[in-house]
């Protein structure tokens, strides 16, 4: 016999492999990865609750053990492994991780630490109270059911919820070339967002995002700002960014409490990571902390040491550790059966119409079975109306099929009537149980009628919809936990995260600057040697010093009249004996320009003046808000003549006197009102007459508390003279003598004014520096030559002087 061959099929590897992988994929998204849109559920969560349910092991009954559900599971429905079964199990019934937990545990459930939950034999489950609004109306047809794995058995395809779970609790997964990532909300602002939809005919999004603020995290903590979460309502997609609370104690010593943490972030990691940042000296000022979370609540404790700032290492902390972290939104869920991305409105609306079709579902059936029952009446009536005509028949009947016929025959009455008039008992035959017949029968009448105007009215389903909410919304619903700020400006700057300090600017004559902070120059009496504070090259000499602070802005002169800014934290802070950094690798000056002032500066919002002034004496003020927003290149600051070049530059509040000083010890004093207020592009007017090689070598401006006149000279001598002994002039004259110059002294390298206590630094020309409380100099007249301030070498010389503490 011959045989016959098979046919074989030829398919191509390039479709086979794709329409498999396709298969694969959808597989993985539709039954596995993400949740379906009117219950915010996946497969294994819906399993697990409908086990719980079909057991009875709801809230009120006692508690059962979680391997026995674990085994019902698999058993019944998930065939997939025990482990996963059991963490669902598990994360249903974390209140940390849950807004509002679906089940109840007892036991080991794991902790915010990270710590895992003990073995199922070892935990016991049930039914949380919320859970009977998820699965209440199962049994009346509401939703359909499939078959399992094996075919033997029926499982709800998706739960009757009452209340949008998937925005309520959240989700997330990762399926294959997707992603969600929902996180949970208040359950009063999602059911006030749904009544707001049922009840407007034209919804807004802008209404809706008002009244839904935002997800709420069942570990409370901060969202910075609402531009990410307005994104994710409004596309699908948005970034969020969630803050721990941390608030500052202050008793004895300072103290930072921590006392909410961002929505999924390990607790112990953060101890481990703050422990971390205090050894490697990433964090400095924390003198102990410690964990004393107990069951009222989370609670870190930080104690700082005693000069440490409390806002800059919270700055720190957020910055370094998970205390502030970001969270990606992702409204991608199952709508249909289909993955797809939503945005809030569409959620919700997904969830209303679901829920119009769950009670619409639930009326018919209610309509059903109410007609039924009113059938089965009507039948009851008939025969106790003829009851001793129905008893005849039965007792001739031989068997129950005989005697339903026979009723059937001799009354109108349909099979199911004739076997309820079997079924019924003789205590039915009283008079009282006669009245509760027709009782419940015109009862039955006035609900089926109700019940059909309702199916013929959808605006009368919605208002059950909606009434039930409401009744969610009361019983269950709370306050919000995560507070939402509304500035959305939060970024943490490097400054945020440095103390404010003074720090001491120098830089040099071929360009070189650098910051080194105050505290490194430690006081010394007049007549020192001073410090090391900057090693120069043969060729350079410093050229500058200035004081600001770590979080200030440095206003940047050049000689060419141009202004840059920029801020002290971007200078390099290097060691004393360092260089620093070539002023052309931070701002964009050219080649022919060299830095001549610097002018610290707050913020830009300060009220006042800058006060600029040129070799050849021109002077001019001009309102600091026409310096806040340089060019790459900078702006004009003073507009310069070929052979002049800007010299000096100040802060001032428009109210004080200004002083110049000369390298032959003259000077003079008028009010600044005489110089009116300028553009940034005018040249000036003139300050002070310059007689033969005389040159200005210092410019200050007298403020309210102001008392003395300060003056150095080359040969580190100095003196400070009381005010009024410098009589006030008209600009433009040639001044009067101020310091009697001769070859002992030298000639004069700067000025300043002081008050009765200030502190100045004096640099030299080969990077000497000395700090000196001025209140250890007595004050002198002006024909005085002064005192030594500081011993220079024979081929060194002071070339200028900063006053550290400045008021406007």
């Amino acid at each position: 016999m011959e045989e016959k061959k098979s046919e074989s099929i030829t398919v191509s590897l390039e479709d086979e492999m794709r329409r498999s992988y396709l298969d694969y994929a959808m597989s993985v998204i539709i039954g596995r990865a993400l949740p379906d849109a009117s219950d915010g559920l996946k497969p294994v969560h819906r399993r697990n609750l409908w086990s719980m349910w079909e057991s009875s092991n709801t809230w009120d009954k006692p508690f059962k053990k979680s391997a026995r559900i674990v085994g019902d599971v698999m058993g019944k429905y998930h065939p997939h492994g025990e482990a996963a079964i059991y963490d669902t199990l598990v994360r249903m019934a974390q209140d940390f991780t849950l807004r509002y937990p679906l089940i109840e545990g007892q036991g080991n459930f794991g902790s915010i630490d990270g710590d895992p939950p003990a073995a199922m034999r070892y935990t016991e489950v049930r039914l949380n109270r919320i859970s009977k609004e998820l699965m209440g109306e199962i049994e009346k047809d509401t939703v359909p059911f499939n078959s399992n794995y094996d075919g033997s058995l029926k499982e709800p395809a998706v739960l009757p919820a009452r209340f949008p779970n998937l925005l309520i609790n959240g989700s997330s997964g990762i399926a294959v070339g997707m992603a969600t990532n929902i996180p949970p909300h208040n359950m009063n602002e999602i059911i006030d967002g749904l009544i707001y939809l049922i009840n407007k005919e034209n919804p807004s999004m802008e209404d809706l995002i008002d009244i839904i603020k935002g997800p709420d995290f069942p570990t409370g903590g901060f969202i910075l700002g609402k531009k990410g979460i307005r994104e994710a309502y409004l596309k699908g997609k948005g970034l969020i960014t969630i803050r721990a609370k941390a608030a500052v104690e202050k008793k004895a010593k300072d103290s930072i409490i921590i006392t909410e943490i961002p929505y999924q972030v390990n607790k112990a990691r953060i101890l481990e990571k703050i422990g971390e940042l205090i050894r490697e000296r990433n964090i400095e000022g924390v003198a102990e902390f410690r964990d004393e979370s107990d069951k009222d609540g989370l609670r870190i404790v930080l104690d700082l040491k005693k000069d440490a700032s409390p806002q800059v290492i919270l700055n720190n902390l957020y910055k370094h550790t998970a205390l502030q972290t970001t969270y990606g939104i992702i409204f991608l869920a199952l709508a249909d059966n289909q993955p797809k991305m939503l945005n809030l409105m569409e959620m919700l609306n997904h969830f209303l119409n679901f829920r119009r079709e769950v009670v619409r579902k639930r009326t018919e059936f209610e309509l059903r079975q109410s007609e039924k029952r009113e059938h089965v009446l009507e039948g009851l009536r008939i025969a106790l109306n003829n009851i001793e005509k129905v008893v005849q028949i039965i007792k001739k009947s031989k068997k129950t099929e005989e005697a339903i016929f026979s009723l059937m025959k001799e009354f109108p009455l349909s099979k199911l009537q004739a076997q309820s008039i079997l079924d019924m008992q003789l205590g039915r035959l009283t008079g009282l149980e006669r009245e509760k017949i027709e009782e419940e029968l015109n009862n039955l009448k006035s609900l089926i009628l109700k019940l059909k105007e309702t199916l013929a009215d959808p605006k009368k389903i919605m208002e059950i919809v909606k009434k039930e909410l409401i009744d969610v919304k009361n019983e269950y619903g709370d306050e919000r936990r995560t507070s939402i700020l509304e500035d959305s400006d939060f970024e943490i700057d490097v400054e945020d995260t440095i103390p404010e300090e003074e720090m001491v600017i120098t830089h040099t004559s071929s360009g070189y600057v650098k910051r080194s902070p105050l505290s490194s120059y430690r006081f010394q009496g007049r007549g020192g040697k001073g410090k090391i504070g900057i090693k120069m090259k043969d060729e350079d000499e410093v050229q500058d010093i200035f004081v600001s602070t770590s979080h200030s802005y440095l206003l940047v002169f050049t000689n060419k009249g141009r202004m840059h800014w920029i801020k002290v934290l971007d200078i390099p802070d290097v060691s004393l004996s360092g260089r620093g950094r070539s002023i052309i690798n931070l701002i964009n000056i050219k080649e022919d320009e060299k830095v001549k002032a610097i002018v610290s500066l707050r913020d830009f919002r300060e009220k006042g003046f800058i006060v600029m002034m040129s070799n050849n004496g021109l002077i001019k003020k001009t309102s600091i808000s026409f310096f806040k927003k340089p060019r790459i290149n900078g702006i004009i600051a003073m507009s310069i003549e070929k052979k002049d070049e800007l010299l000096f530059a100040e802060k001032t509040d428009g109210k004080r006197e200004v002083v110049i000083g000369t390298h032959y010890g003259k000077i003079i004093r008028f009010n600044e009102k005489s110089i009116r207020p300028m553009g940034r592009n005018a040249r000036g007017v003139k300050s002070i007459k310059i007689v033969g090689t005389d040159k200005i070598v210092g410019m200050s401006t007298i403020s309210e508390n102001d008392r003395y006149i300060f003056t150095v000279t080359e040969k580190g001598y100095g003196k400070k003279t009381i005010i009024e002994e410098y009589k006030s002039q008209n600009r433009g004259g040639v001044g009067i003598k101020n310091i009697k110059t001769t070859n002992r002294v030298g000639m004069v390298c700067g000025i300043s004014t002081l008050k009765e206590k200030d502190t100045i630094l004096l640099v030299s020309s080969k990077g000497k520096v000395i700090r000196i409380k001025t209140e250890e100099i007595r004050p002198m007249s002006r024909y005085a030559q002064g005192v030594k301030l500081i011993n220079l070498d024979e081929d060194d010389r002071l070339v200028s002087l900063a006053k550290v503490k400045e008021e406007l």
